[in-house]
């Protein structure tokens, strides 16, 4: 299994406890929030750097 797919069912673990042990919303705002914050911790030649290889991975 490959390092991605691994994390990828780490996630998908976490994500069915949090929710089973709190309320569906918190969970989502989990989801959704920590990514968000961790986008914008980015310094803006990171942010750049990330919409460029994104970007290629698309094949745009």
């Amino acid at each position: 299994m490959s390092k991605n797919a691994k994390i990828a069912v780490g996630g998908v673990g976490v994500g069915l406890i949090l929710l089973i042990w709190l309320p569906w919303w918190v969970s989502f705002l989990i989801v959704v929030g920590v990514p968000a914050v961790a986008y914008l911790a980015l310094d803006s030649s990171q942010r750049r750097r990330l919409r460029r290889v994104a970007r290629k991975e698309l094949g745009r």
